[in-house]
């Protein structure tokens, strides 16, 4: 089924979950167990802390938590995935014991997607969209599991480096390369959503366009979009203060997850999980008719 203005509805498939897509705008929380990210790195790094951060987003209505375990600014050194599920599996571990709540794992690695998926993952959300790993295709299809295929323009030379290319059609063509990708590893098209990268080797400018084009990463309704800029450099700008705390950026990533799911995003991924919901309150009451 697809929307009169191209948006995908219907279910998104993750192991043996369907997550339904077009009744409101889904808000998946984050949960950083690194100890540098660039936003809240630190504050969640044993389980008891990690259980209360997704406790508060439970509680909050959240729809999916996403669980990393590795920073993804450039200036962090990557770690190996060793180390990386020794961060996130207890973790998920413990949030599965306790809740029956979507869960995705947010890593490029084969190697820690299985372990993430075996401690009860259901989606993988991969920020190379499949040229990372070779391998991670074949593992999210071996799980059946739901995959998140981002736009990363760092893999094949930064965006911003070039701000005179016509950075929607760039992103689409990458971004159709990763579903080929995933398809011939046998993952199901209502198992795949797209991502189109905000701040990942782009422009403040880029970004903006990339978030007025978020419809057409659903290339006309097959997928669902998930939108990514929560305290992001776009959201700094958009504040238009350099020392923005985090309550400032929330509420500016509250109201650009607004304009998100406006253009098209089926989800926003964020850390403030209770301020984005009643923002997209007011939005999903008249869209979706809540």
């Amino acid at each position: 089924m697809i929307a009169t203005d191209n948006r995908f509805t219907g279910v998104f498939r993750c192991r043996d979950r369907e997550i339904v897509i077009g009744r409101k705008t889904l808000v998946m929380g984050i949960l950083n167990c690194t100890p540098d990210s660039f936003s809240d790195g630190g504050r969640f790094t044993d389980i008891d802390s990690c259980l209360k951060q997704a406790d508060l987003m439970i509680s909050s209505g959240c729809d999916v938590i996403d669980i990393g375990g590795e920073a993804t600014n450039p200036k962090v050194q990557p770690i190996s995935a060793e180390e990386e599920i020794s961060r996130i599996v207890p973790v998920i571990t413990e949030i599965r014991r306790k809740y029956d709540i979507p869960l995705s794992v947010d890593t490029y690695k084969a190697k820690t997607a299985k372990a993430a998926l075996d401690a009860g993952c259901d989606i993988v959300n991969d920020i190379t969209g499949f040229f990372g790993d070779p391998e991670l295709a074949k593992v999210a299809a071996s799980y059946n599991a739901g995959v998140i295929l981002m736009f990363n323009s760092r893999i094949f030379g930064a965006a911003e480096n070039n701000p005179d290319q016509d950075i929607l059609k760039r992103a689409e063509e990458e971004l159709a390369k990763s579903i080929a990708i995933a398809k011939e590893a046998g993952i199901r098209n209502g198992s795949v959503m797209t991502d189109p990268g905000i701040g990942f080797g782009t422009n403040r400018e880029q970004d903006g366009v990339l978030t007025e084009g978020l419809i057409r990463f659903g290339f006309e309704g097959q997928f669902p979009v998930l939108y990514a800029a929560s305290r992001k450099r776009y959201v700094k700008f958009l504040s238009g203060k350099d020392d923005a705390d985090e309550d400032e950026l929330d509420r500016v990533t509250a109201g650009l997850s607004v304009t998100a799911a406006a253009a098209g995003a089926a989800m926003v991924r964020v850390h403030d999980v209770a301020g984005t919901k009643k923002a997209l309150a007011a939005f999903d009451s008249v869209f979706y008719g809540n």
